[in-house]
Formats: structure tokens, C-alpha cells, sequence
């Protein structure tokens, strides 16, 4: 693979969207909502609900990586997690930002396929290597994808990066949501902090 990484900036971003926009009005394809995987297809759902005259939006959060090239076994869903009735015989555009592994986007993919008229993907980037060939594409690549919206350092530390600071957080967090018979934090982020 090569170490180079492809870099999308906010400018080539806005052209990018345009131009998938315009693959997916010229195949014909009129969805009825985009659903947007959190958090990189937000901005791809965005901008294509705005070039596509498209406003009802929906978004899935789902935790498959955790850290730059490091991965969950599986893909999670997060809550919270929307009613595939609300897709019901609904033309749907799944919007992320990209097809890595595919293994998110099969995921969401297969939560709603069932009820929807019919279900597309679109992305910014796809690997070689994704499950999912998703349906519109921008660019493909094998390389490492610096986004504009996750490039930078957070301002703020996530919850799993505070806790991990901390000695034994995750233990005490596990022993007191078994006492109290619920979670404080999500089981994939008790699962991929050991």
C-alpha cells in the first residue's frame, strides 16, 4: 500500500459533493431521505440534501474505528438507533464519507434493506478492499484519507480518552452499571478499552 494519504480539503470537499450529487441526479435516482453514518457522512449527507433538494435527513451513529488504522472487531450501532419503520417502502440514500472495509455501510445497509422501496449508497472515497461497491462513488483510493472534519486534534477529549487517563475508569464503570443494571457508557466502548 502506499504511505502517501490523500487529503480532501473543505474546497475540494464542496466539489467533490457537487459532482456526486450530479452522478446521482443524472442515474435518475430521486431519494426520499439520506441517511447520514456518523459522524463523516454527516457532512456527505449534508451536502448532498442540499444539492439534491432532499431535506429529510436521517443519521445512524455507528463505532467502528477507534483510533487512526485501528478498528472494533465488528461495527456497532450506538443509540440511539433509529425505527426502520421510519424507512418504510422509502427510496434511501445511506451517505458516508467512506467505504473502508464496507463493513459499516453493510451494517446499515442490512438494518433497513427490508423496508425500504430501495436503499444506495453513496460516498466520497471507497477502498479496493470494501465488502459494500457502493452505487456512487467520487474517488477511489488505497490510501489513508485525511477528511477536513477529523484532520485536527480534538478541541476536547472524547469520554473513552478521558476515562482511559484515568486508572481503573472502566473497571469501577463496568462494577457499578452491573450494580445499578445498566450502562453509563455503551458496551462497544467497554469492549474495545479491554
Amino acid at each position: 500500500m502506499d504511505h502517501a494519504r490523500e487529503t480532501l480539503t473543505w474546497d475540494s470537499f464542496g466539489d467533490a459533493a457537487q459532482q456526486l450529487a450530479q452522478v446521482i441526479a443524472d442515474d435518475g435516482f430521486r431519494p426520499d431521505l439520506i441517511l447520514a453514518i456518523a459522524r463523516g457522512g454527516m457532512f456527505v449527507a449534508g451536502a448532498l440534501g442540499y444539492a439534491l433538494s432532499v431535506k429529510n435527513l436521517h443519521l445512524m451513529n455507528v463505532e467502528f474505528y477507534n483510533g487512526v488504522g485501528s478498528t472494533l472487531d465488528m461495527p456497532v450501532m450506538l443509540p440511539p438507533v433509529p425505527s426502520a419503520v421510519d424507512f418504510s417502502e422509502k427510496k434511501v440514500l445511506i451517505a458516508d464519507d467512506v467505504a473502508d472495509t464496507g463493513k459499516t455501510i453493510e451494517l446499515v445497509r442490512n438494518f433497513i434493506a427490508e423496508h425500504v422501496a430501495d436503499v444506495r449508497c453513496a460516498v466520497v472515497y471507497e477502498k479496493p478492499a470494501s465488502l459494500v461497491k457502493c452505487d456512487y462513488v467520487w474517488k477511489r483510493t488505497d490510501r489513508w484519507i485525511n477528511f477536513p472534519w477529523s484532520s485536527l486534534p480534538p478541541v476536547l477529549p472524547g469520554v473513552l480518552d478521558a476515562l482511559t487517563r484515568r486508572p481503573g475508569a472502566i473497571k469501577h464503570l463496568r462494577a457499578g452499571s452491573r450494580r445499578r443494571g445498566r450502562s453509563r457508557i455503551h458496551q462497544p466502548y467497554l469492549i474495545s478499552s479491554g
